[in-house]
C-alpha cells in the first residue's frame, strides 16, 4: 500500500507532521486515536479510565485492520503505544512506509509537560516516566519503522522535507 505512516512516542510531532504532510502530499490524514474516539464516542483518557489500557490496545489493532481494507493513499498518524503489539508492527508494514519520529525525553517533556490529556503521564515524576517509556519502546518503534528520523532540534519544515524525500525515493523504487 502507498500510505505514509507516522509512529513515535507521544509528543514526538506525529499529529502536527501528519497534518502538514497531508497538505504537502495532497493526501487525506487519518489519526488512529481520533478514529477510535469517534467510533467509541469517548476520549482516549475515558477509554483508559473506564475500560483500561488493554481494551484500548485491542481497539488500536481493530483500527489497523480496518485501515488495511482502505484503498487510496493516506497519511496515517498512530498512537504512541500502537507499535508495542507484534501484530500491529506487522500491520503497519502492510499499510505502507513507516516513519519513526524519534525524540529524546527532554524534548518530549518540554512539549507535553502541561498536557493533562495524556493518561500514562499523570504521575508524580513524568520526566522519569517519559525517559523509561522511551527506553522500553524504542526497539519496538525501530522494528516497526522503515525510516528513523531524529526530530530533536529540527523545524517541522526540515522534518517534512526529509519525509517527502524518502517518499519520493520509495516511489521511484516501485516503478
Amino acid at each position: 500500500m502507498d500510505n505514509v505512516i507516522l509512529i513515535g512516542f507521544m509528543g514526538s510531532g506525529k499529529t502536527t507532521v501528519g497534518l502538514r504532510l497531508s497538505y504537502r502530499l495532497r493526501r487525506p490524514v487519518i489519526d488512529t486515536d481520533k478514529e477510535i474516539e469517534k467510533e467509541e464516542k469517548r476520549t482516549i483518557s475515558e477509554l483508559f479510565a473506564i475500560d483500561g489500557e488493554e481494551y484500548f490496545r485491542a481497539r488500536e489493532t481493530q483500527c489497523l485492520q480496518k485501515l488495511l481494507k482502505n484503498t487510496g493513499s493516506y497519511i496515517i498518524s498512530v498512537g504512541g503505544g500502537l507499535p508495542l503489539r507484534k501484530e500491529n508492527r506487522l500491520f503497519l508494514h502492510e499499510l505502507g512506509q513507516v516513519f519513526y519520529l524519534r525524540a529524546d525525553a527532554e524534548t518530549i517533556y518540554e512539549r507535553i509537560k502541561g498536557d493533562k490529556t495524556r493518561p500514562l503521564l499523570q504521575c508524580s515524576d513524568p520526566k522519569t516516566k517519559i525517559r523509561t517509556m522511551i527506553e522500553q519502546r524504542d526497539a519496538y518503534y525501530r522494528e516497526a519503522a522503515d525510516v528513523v528520523l531524529q526530530v530533536d532540534g529540527k523545524s517541522f519544515e526540515q522534518i517534512l522535507d526529509e519525509i517527502e524525500a524518502q517518499v519520493q525515493e520509495n516511489g521511484k523504487c516501485r516503478q
